[in-house]
This record gives C-alpha cells, sequence and structure tokens, in this order.
C-alpha cells in the first residue's frame, strides 16, 4: 500500500499534491518483496568514523549541519510520490510548459520566484532555475550576459574580474571565448571602480562584461556594485554578481542591500542584471546546486539570440538553459529551504555566524596577532591569517594560499564560519593554534 501523507505546511497551494496540475500523485514508491540493503563497502566505513569529525570542518565554505528532521519528512514525501525513486527530468524552461510529464517545473518555479523576492527582484520579471552548481550558475550569467552584448552591438564584449574572483571565472572566460580583463583591487581586496574606469578607458571598443564578487572566495571581499554601475555610465555592459556563499545569508542581515537588485545605482535599471548562488553553502543542501536569477527582459533579450542557434521543436519551446536534461530531484529537495519556516532558520543561523565570525577575530587579534589576522568587513564569515603549523591544518581542513604581504608571499590559511560551527569548535582552534 502506498503511504499518503497531507498536504505540508510549506506547500499551502498543493504544489506538490497536484492542486496547480503536477502529475506525480498517480505514482508511488514500490519496494521489492523481501528485498534488504546491501551490506556496507569498507571504504564506506571510513567515512562513518569521518562524521565524527565534521563539526571540525573549518576551511571551506560547506555547511556541515544535518537539516532539520522536518527535511527528512518531506523528501520521504516525495520518494513515496516516485521522485526520485525514477527518472523524472526538469530539462526545458521552468516558466513554460514541458512535454514531459515526469518533472518538478512547479517547484522550481516557486522556490526562484521565492528567493526572487527576497533578492528584490521585480515578481512580474524575473526569471532563474536551479543549476548543478555556482559554477553552472555563472557559466550561465556569463553566457547570457556575452550574447545579449554581441547581440545588441555585434562586437564580443570583453570580461572584467579581479584576482579575487572565484577560479570559475577564470575557466569559463576561456570557455566562452572572452578576453580577460584584470581589475585592480583596493586595500579590503575589493574591486576597484577607478581601475575599472581606466581599464574601460583603454578598451573603448568593445562592451564590458564584469563579474562581481560579494564575498570573494579566500578573503571574503564584497565589491561595491552600485560603483561599479556609476563606472559602467554610458558604456554598454552586463554586470553579473557571483554571490555563491553570501547570497545565502546576507539577505537576513543588515547587509541585505548588498545582494538586492532593486535599488539606487542612479543608472535607471537594477543594480546588477544576474546573480548566482550555491545551495550546498551556507543552506546546508546535501549536494551541489544553485540559483540563477535574472529578469524575464534580460532572458527574452537572450533569448531571442539563443534560438537562432539551435531548433528546439523536440521539447517545444526554447528552454533558455546551456544544459539539456537537467536535475528534477533537486528542485523538489530544495524547495523545502524556501518555506517561511526555513528561511527564519536561515535568519537564525545568519546571526550566529556574524556573532562567532566577531568572536574568532576578536580573539585571533587579541591573543594571535603575529598571525597578523584579517576580516575584510564585518558582513564577512571569513577570517585569513598566517598559515599555522601542519597539524592544525590538517586537523581542521584549512583551504591555504600564498599573498603577498608587505611586497612577500607568505603561506596562508583562512576560517569559514559556517551554521554547523559553534563556539566550542572554536575555542578548540583556539586552543590548538595555542599549543601548535
Amino acid at each position: 500500500m502506498i503511504a499518503r501523507h497531507p498536504v505540508p505546511d510549506d506547500d499551502p497551494a498543493g504544489i506538490l499534491t497536484g492542486a496547480q496540475g503536477c502529475r506525480f500523485g498517480a505514482f508511488g514508491r514500490q519496494f521489492p518483496p523481501g528485498s534488504a540493503a546491501p551490506e556496507l563497502h569498507p571504504r564506506l566505513k571510513d567515512h562513518v568514523r569521518l562524521m565524527a569529525q565534521k563539526e571540525l570542518f573549518l576551511g571551506y565554505p560547506i555547511n556541515m549541519k544535518t537539516p532539520p528532521q522536518e527535511f527528512f519528512a518531506w523528501r520521504e514525501q516525495l520518494h513515496t510520490l516516485g521522485i526520485g525513486d525514477f527518472a523524472h527530468n526538469n530539462g526545458g524552461d521552468p516558466f513554460k510548459p514541458s512535454p514531459v510529464p515526469f518533472q518538478t517545473h512547479e517547484l522550481e518555479r516557486e522556490l526562484i520566484l521565492r528567493f526572487a523576492r527576497l533578492y528584490g527582484f521585480p515578481s512580474p520579471d524575473t526569471w532563474g532555475f536551479l543549476s548543478h552548481s555556482g559554477t553552472d550558475s555563472n557559466m550561465h550569467g556569463l553566457y547570457m550576459g556575452r550574447t545579449i552584448l554581441k547581440g545588441r552591438t555585434g562586437v564580443m564584449p570583453k570580461c572584467y574580474f579581479t584576482a579575487e574572483a572565484h577560479y570559475s571565472i577564470q575557466i569559463l572566460r576561456d570557455l566562452l571565448g572572452l578576453d580577460g580583463v584584470q581589475v585592480a583591487t583596493l586595500a579590503d581586496a575589493a574591486m576597484d571602480p577607478e581601475d575599472l574606469r581606466r581599464k574601460l578607458a583603454e578598451n573603448p571598443d568593445a562592451p564590458a562584461l564584469v563579474i562581481a564578487t560579494i564575498g570573494t572566495t579566500f578573503k571574503g571581499a564584497i565589491d561595491r556594485v552600485d560603483d561599479l554601475q556609476q563606472a559602467l555610465r554610458g558604456r554598454d555592459s552586463y554586470l553579473h554578481v557571483d554571490a555563491a556563499l553570501f547570497g545565502g545569508y546576507l539577505p537576513h542581515t543588515a547587509g541585505a542591500g548588498e545582494v538586492r537588485y532593486a535599488g539606487g545605482s542612479g543608472t535607471g535599471r537594477g543594480r546588477f542584471d544576474s546573480i548566482a548562488v550555491s545551495c550546498h553553502k551556507f543552506f546546508g543542501f546535501s549536494s551541489p546546486a544553485g540559483l540563477f536569477i535574472t529578469t524575464r527582459s534580460n532572458f527574452e533579450r537572450f533569448n531571442e539570440r539563443y534560438r537562432r542557434i539551435h531548433n528546439p521543436e523536440y521539447i517545444g519551446h526554447v528552454p533558455g538553459t546551456i544544459t539539456c536534461s537537467r536535475d528534477a530531484l533537486k528542485p523538489a529537495e530544495f524547495y523545502f529551504f524556501s518555506s517561511p519556516e526555513a528561511l527564519a532558520r536561515q535568519a537564525e543561523e545568519a546571526r550566529e555566524i556574524l556573532q562567532l565570525t566577531d568572536y574568532l577575530s576578536d580573539q585571533l587579534h587579541t591573543h594571535f596577532s603575529d598571525l597578523r589576522p584579517r576580516r575584510e568587513n564585518h558582513l564577512s564569515n571569513i577570517v585569513y591569517f598566517r598559515q599555522p603549523g601542519e597539524r592544525v591544518v590538517e586537523k581542521y581542513s584549512l583551504a591555504t594560499m600564498r599573498l603577498e604581504v608587505d611586497g612577500t608571499m607568505e603561506d596562508h590559511a583562512h576560517v569559514v564560519v559556517m551554521p554547523h560551527v559553534n563556539r566550542e569548535v572554536l575555542d578548540r582552534f583556539l586552543a590548538d593554534l595555542e599549543t601548535a
């Protein structure tokens, strides 16, 4: 017998249960009689040992906190309806009808609209989808910008970014055949708007595809989007924001304006053209995925050119995505993280990680000033410092990089305070620094 569940609290519109036209209700989970789980592979037994160390994972922006039990109940409801038990495919535009009945476009569309509201996109003018990763979201942003700018001007744009930007930008620039222009940074590692002006003046004949970062990978710098838009005045441009980590928690803080589309850039349009946010970082989603959100007007400009390079007859509409087949399970599961209850939890976790980052920064400055700890801004959950001993680096899985300090290259490490980190873990880390 197939178990039946009531409409969940975070599905008031009945999207999951079929009230909006989903076609999952006729399908149920089936278990072969007498089936048993396979014996645990020996290598997976070592993974069980690692589970006990996950709270010590401080070096990378991955939230190791287990989601609440409500998430697993939601996942079980999905499985009860067959989502995840057999092939589903979210190929195509989630805002268009799909010829494939086994998809989760309604859930995907709703979660995009919910997060778009959080980022200040105008509700009638929103488009997006759940990508495979933050890099996938960045790829769509760069590709959309390149297509719009080249279509409007007839000239391939140049790609402007800093050395602090995520390494995916360098890969994608090469993949998309874009000439790169590296812009200098300010003392806090953010893109220098004045140097952007200089670089734009050196390349007057090409439109500008600018990649701003809200929370750079190692230092946690925040590019000043409004100042960059001022530098771009009078220039054909597209500004994509990579907010992989900070985009998850900033909407719940005093820094919410940093990732809001609407604002006072003075250009007569939004503060940026598209945004990428990772799902597996702050949110704690269990596998790589990413939000990609832009305006519908940008999407339509892009799609007008995109439709010329392929024949979409097979799926009945122009998909708007580079990837053809897309994961249908991830949007269905990540829908849970867009509910009002989930957003309230995220607001509390955002407050906690910034308070703990304050604490860590203060302790490092007070007791370990020789490590030259630095936190680029009060909205960052990242503190970086001279690299400690190898035992500490290994125990806490610290990321390391060589950085220039006073004209000399030195090894550095950083701590990223994620929701799984608590005061006890930070005190253990500080004690290990003391004895290292």
